[in-house]
């Protein structure tokens, strides 16, 4: 019984979609305790102060934010990891790969941000929350795609992945030029010396991880205290992290730490983030509370402007023959692909607890709905499309 059991879980940490799997448990459960008598603990455990001192250096913040500023900065190192493998030896390295999901991250992050204009341009606190659409959840998107299994061609996959790339290249600059509160110019002169140091270390040929990781720590603090949001320092480290070791070319500390996070992320950093995030309570939800301005704004941004955008833009790519048709891929596919990239879920999360956490005004209940909402029904359509498009699953004759 006890190897059936661990096989059983051994074999789940290694589905692709282990990770999807998770969050979305995640998700359940925090919306079924903000739901239940339960819910005035599960706000007291969020909002449990929690402080470290040293000195005279302090940092005091609530359980959530040590969530969405801690633990989210070691995801944010691990996307600078990822792009850097991308662009540097992956998919990314080839210009001819880079054009289309470019071109449809750009119509994916656009067209949604209009959608959530159009509900919201005259109201100043709401419109804050403009790019809250136009992030994809990578990790919901591709847990979607593999319980479609063989069926899905490589290309497919290839396609998706490199346009959450550039959607998050994309999500990383809206966070550094419009979500920032008051700039200390003498933290970010330490986070400067920091990146410095980083410099070195990489200029040196240093392959340990440790000093990098120790520098990386004290720049996260700098990053906290200088009104920059802390998780862009784990870009910055992933940035000066080696590709390759000069002297033994084998040895790459970029894919080595990237494979050390990547269980650490799936399976412990984005659940408990999902968790701490998605706790809505739908008591006295009414339709006007649909159709508010914030929720519909993210739902149709999320559901029509990711489709609209990335398809449109990528059919418009195509037919002018600036980029190919991703190899063994018809048109309906790449069209419910488009539509499952407006599975937004943790990163829309994040950018909307940065949009209004500085506004005095409560539009909590409003943001998660409409991820919640646009979210949903992205993943739905999109699977029901790519599952009666892609070609079916050949079944093997056992005679």
């Amino acid at each position: 019984m006890k190897s059936k059991k661990r096989s059983f879980v051994s074999s789940f940490f290694q589905m692709e979609a282990a990770g999807g799997i998770l969050l979305m448990i995640a998700a359940l459960l925090a919306i079924i305790l903000a739901n239940s008598p339960l819910y005035v603990h599960y706000q007291i455990l969020l909002s449990t102060p929690v402080e470290l001192r040293v000195g005279a250096l302090e940092i005091a913040k609530p359980m959530l934010l040590w969530v969405n500023d801690g633990l989210m900065a070691v995801f944010f190192l691990m996307v600078g990891l990822e792009l850097k493998r991308e662009l540097v030896e992956g998919e990314l390295s080839n210009k001819s790969n880079i054009i289309l999901p470019a071109v449809g991250a750009i119509g994916g992050m656009v067209f949604p941000a209009l959608f959530y204009w159009y509900f919201n341009y005259d109201d100043p606190f709401a419109i804050k929350g403009w790019a809250i659409p136009a992030a994809t959840d990578i990790a919901f998107a591709l847990g979607v795609l593999t319980l479609l299994g063989s069926r899905v061609p490589i290309a497919l996959k290839v396609f998706l992945v490199s346009l959450a790339i550039f959607d998050d290249i994309g999500a990383i600059l809206i966070i550094a030029l419009f979500y920032t509160s008051k700039i200390s110019s003498v933290a970010l002169v330490f986070v400067a010396v920091c990146a410095i140091l980083l410099g070195i270390l990489n200029r040196k040929n240093i392959i340990h991880k440790s000093p990098y990781i120790l520098i990386g720590m004290i720049m996260w603090v700098a990053m906290l205290k200088s009104g920059v949001h802390a998780t862009l320092s784990g870009v910055i480290l992933a940035l000066f992290i080696p590709m390759r070791s000069k002297s033994e070319p084998k040895v790459s500390p970029v894919m080595s730490l990237e494979h050390d996070l990547h269980s650490i992320v799936a399976f412990f950093v984005l659940p408990v983030f999902a968790f701490s995030n998605s706790g809505i309570n739908f008591s006295g939800i009414g339709l006007k509370d649909i159709f508010h301005g914030v929720p519909m704004g993210i739902t149709t941004g999320l559901f029509l402007g990711k489709q609209i955008g990335i398809f449109g833009l990528c059919w418009l790519a195509i037919r002018l023959k600036l980029a190919p048709m991703p190899r063994g891929v018809g048109w309906l596919s790449l069209y419910g692909t488009a539509a499952l990239c407006g599975i937004g879920f943790t990163m829309s999360l994040f950018i909307g607890s940065l949009a209004f956490e500085e506004t005095g005004v409560n539009l909590l209940f409003d943001e998660r709905l409409g991820i919640i909402l646009g979210s949903l029904t992205s993943g739905l359509l999109g699977y029901v499309i790519l599952y009666f498009s892609l070609p079916k699953a050949k079944v093997k004759n056992s005679l």
